[in-house]
């Protein structure tokens, strides 16, 4: 039988809810507007400084030209297998790195042994950029699609480990404690406790580690590629095309810029209680 009590926190709750959610709304639209005036101010300085000449246009085309250089390309649809190209690249090298990554640094979080046994190994890992993995690549893989991808898994693996095993570290280990205290065993430990607590750093590293992710694939590409957004760059450059040089920039800049906003939402899907703690 339903009591007065429950009946009174089922009408009471719903206007909560809504109200937590439209005080939310109207707290990102100053930051929504902040960010449109400040791209709106970056461009009209632009303008400004290449259409008074105060920059050669050798150095700096003005933003209408890079605006037309990329309706051009866009027309031959140059630019969309460009960006297609490089995203299917860091999409199949950051999916190898964070399926090789993710397990591991739970590992070496949550067992001593495995992060004693492995650590020397990630230190000397650690401080190798991408690019002085092309030449072993190319040795080893030769110049196709294969060394491109290499090229991404070896440039951002090793950031989404560390942030794994900072996170799985960061647990709180009551909480262990008090799982194992009621009698939950290792693995149902590590599934609601464990993996839990560490999914939002996680989750930023992922965040961090695609945006490394993408300038792995463009010195890949910039080095031995026929297609990319690296190789639209890079013959750009050798014509001297500086306004599609800035096209290339700019579609970078979208193309994570989208990536990182579909993120976002994967992120709120799958950590709904760090939704509500911001909301409140």
């Amino acid at each position: 039988m339903t009591s007065a009590r429950d009946i009174a926190s089922n009408l009471v709750a719903p206007p909560d809810r809504t109200k937590r959610k439209h005080g939310s709304s109207l707290r990102d639209r100053p930051i929504i507007l902040l960010n449109i005036l400040g791209v709106f101010a970056f461009c009209i300085t632009w303008a400004l400084v290449t259409e008074r000449g105060w920059v050669s246009p050798l150095f700096l085309p003005s933003p209408f030209k890079v605006a037309s250089e990329a309706a051009g390309v866009a027309a031959t649809h140059e630019l969309w297998w460009a960006i297609a190209a490089s995203s299917l690249r860091v999409f199949l090298g950051f999916a190898l790195a964070a399926a090789v990554a993710i397990p591991l640094g739970v590992l070496m979080g949550s067992w001593w042994p495995a992060k004693a046994l492995l650590d020397p190994l990630i230190s000397l890992l650690r401080p190798l950029p991408s690019i002085t993995w092309i030449p072993l690549t190319m040795l080893w893989l030769g110049i196709g699609e294969a060394q491109k991808v290499a090229i991404v898994f070896m440039g951002s693996w090793i950031y989404v480990l560390l942030y794994t095993v900072e996170s799985t570290k960061r647990v709180d280990p009551i909480l262990i404690k008090a799982a194992r205290n009621l009698g939950a065993s290792e693995f149902a430990v590590m599934r609601e406790v464990v993996l839990p607590g560490a999914l939002p750093g996680i989750l930023s590293g992922l965040k961090v580690s695609l945006a490394i992710a993408w300038s792995c694939v463009l010195s890949a590409e910039m080095v031995a590629a026929q297609n990319g957004l690296g190789a639209l760059i890079w013959s750009a450059k050798d014509w001297s095309n500086l306004a599609l040089v800035l096209v290339g920039m700019v579609s970078i800049s979208a193309t994570v810029l989208v990536a990182d906003l579909l993120a976002n939402r994967l992120e709120r899907a799958l950590l709904p209680w760090e939704r509500h703690r911001r909301q409140s």
